[in-house]
């Protein structure tokens, strides 16, 4: 019987090699890297805090898509990249076999996904069985946005940009109901230069110092929700796939811009442009 175990997590390891040869075949003819996401890479862009303890808690093991210092051993999946950790992967796999508990991995808890801090083999090996859950010491990192078990290195970029965006507006403090999301790059630092002319122009109208505070919030209620009612009223995100209602509010502004620039028609209320914007498509 210790033969034949012997020779099954042999087996078992070396189809999950295999597996992640396939996934990096695969990664380069998509373009779609399959790496393992880094945690340092992910605190320095997203200036997540922590960690504070959770305790034991049952974990979704697809739920685990990053390492603290072990992203170069794994892919995305959790398949071994390298031989050298084959001995220690199949003893792990031998426990599974012989029912043996073992301690349960150690996870940072960032939004919706986790970083393995210990127990990268376990965390392998219980995806290649396909184990569903598996238990683990938590500590979660707070953090501005949410995280989920989607996210690829290249979101890393304007995902920082979003937590610069809310760390210098504190948007959601100030509406906690906001939900902005974008995918065009730089778009938060065009967002926060509308509001840096949105206040220019409150104070003129005003004849009075405008606070951030107050044009941030008034920014946001009678120029970004206007356009984003419109969009939600119009059902014009369905034309495009992939993008969000603030990649369409971004474009609005663009096109109102282009029009007062081209045409010397002057600018229009916000609500107006969106529609605008929307039937001349």
């Amino acid at each position: 019987m210790s033969d034949e175990l012997t020779e099954r997590v042999r087996s078992d390891f070396s189809r999950a090699r295999f597996k992640a040869f396939l996934n990096r075949i695969s990664a380069v003819v998509s373009g779609r890297p399959t790496r393992l996401l880094s945690y340092d890479d992910v605190k320095s862009a997203l200036h997540i805090g922590g960690p504070i303890y959770r305790g034991v808690r049952t974990v979704r093991v697809e739920d685990i898509v990053g390492s603290l210092n072990r992203y170069h051993q794994f892919d995305r999946a959790f398949l071994p990249v390298e031989d050298r950790i084959g001995s220690r992967w199949q003893s792990v796999d031998r426990a599974f076999y012989q029912e043996i508990s073992l301690p349960p991995v150690v996870l940072y808890k960032v939004g919706q996904v986790y970083f393995v801090v210990d127990g990268h083999h376990r965390v392998s090996v219980a995806r290649e069985q396909g184990q569903e859950f598996i238990e683990a010491e938590v500590r979660e990192c707070a953090t501005k946005v949410n995280i989920t078990a989607d996210l690829k290195p290249e979101d890393l970029v304007i995902l920082g940009e979003k937590v610069h965006f809310l760390e210098r507006t504190r948007l959601d403090d100030l509406r906690p109901e906001a939900r902005v999301r974008l995918t065009i790059p730089d778009g938060f630092d065009r967002m926060l230069q509308h509001i840096a002319v949105h206040r220019y122009f409150m104070g003129l109208d005003l004849k009075r110092d405008v606070s951030e505070q107050e044009a941030i919030v008034h920014w946001y209620d009678t120029v970004y929700m206007p356009i984003v009612k419109v969009i939600r009223q119009s059902k014009i995100l369905k034309e495009f796939p992939g993008k969000t209602e603030g990649d369409l509010y971004l474009w609005v502004l663009d096109h109102q811009s282009y029009l007062a620039q081209q045409e010397g028609q002057g600018l229009q209320p916000p609500e107006a442009a969106a529609r605008g914007f929307i039937e001349s498509r």
